[in-house]
């Protein structure tokens, strides 16, 4: 039996079978997980392709969101198909690639709202709706996913930097909010994968190449790093560990220079 036999989890932000979302789902899947997969508009295609590769098949919805109605009745399917929650896992972030590109000093007020609603309290408005669930089976774990980005300045990462900071202090209050309902929320703060949401990043290959020149473990992470760790905050191994980010970048950023 694998360590998430019998549990429910909801896993938001897949798009690919290289997003970091994707490879926790395979591996909750893998210990024994029954899951539901969200798409958000043209990803539909890609994610039922890549539930079909899961045994039991997952639930696949639609789920935008910036929109409050299709989050409640996203949570009315959850809470009518499969009966409830244990875990969940949130992986969606977007920011304009203008606002990504630009000097920071330039980010538009609509570029910050959005960057800041999509990547960090799209986690309140869903830790809200899972909180009920998750208390009718006696708690539960929360996972979101961060970077490094959030605490030092990375080129062309601007305005995703500060909605992670928006997102990793979210953590820490919904950790709060949420323990007395014995609900965990953590992060895991990974470091650069090649995912669709890096593809935005100008500069990508230069952060990896300076990632395995300087960290102690002298390479960049795999998927799978990012897929254990987070299943590690999931499980029952992790029981007494909430409000925390969870560094998982090869040491990266132990290193001053």
């Amino acid at each position: 039996m694998g360590q998430l036999t019998g549990k429910t989890g909801l896993i938001v932000g897949v798009a690919n079978k290289r997003s970091l979302s994707w490879g926790i789902a395979r591996r909750a899947a893998e210990e024994g997980a029954s899951l539901i997969l969200t798409y958000q508009g043209r990803f539909e295609e890609h994610v039922n392709e890549l539930a079909d590769t899961l045994s039991p098949r997952p639930l696949v919805l639609p789920l935008d969101v910036q929109n409050d109605e299709e989050i409640d009745k996203t949570f009315a399917a959850i809470q009518e198909q499969a009966g409830g929650l244990d875990f969940l896992v949130h992986g969606v972030a977007f920011a304009n690639r203008d606002d990504l590109n630009n000097p920071f000093s330039e980010t538009s007020r609509d570029g910050f709202r959005l960057a800041l609603d999509v990547s960090a309290y799209s986690l309140i408005a869903l830790a809200r709706r899972a909180r009920p669930m998750m208390q009718a089976r006696g708690g539960g774990s929360i996972v979101t996913l961060s970077y490094l980005g959030s605490q030092r300045v990375f080129q062309n990462y601007n305005v995703m930097g500060v909605a992670k900071a928006a997102l990793e202090a979210s953590v820490r209050y919904l950790a709060a909010d949420l323990g007395a309902d014995n609900i965990r929320v953590n992060a895991v703060s990974a470091g650069p994968v090649k995912t669709l949401a890096a593809a935005g990043i100008g500069g990508f290959s230069g952060i990896l190449n300076v990632v395995r020149e300087k960290a102690p473990l002298k390479r960049t992470i795999e998927l799978d790093e990012v897929a254990d760790a987070s299943l590690f905050l999931l499980g029952p191994g992790s029981r007494g560990i909430t409000g925390e980010v969870l560094m998982v970048d090869a040491g990266y950023h132990a290193i001053g220079m």
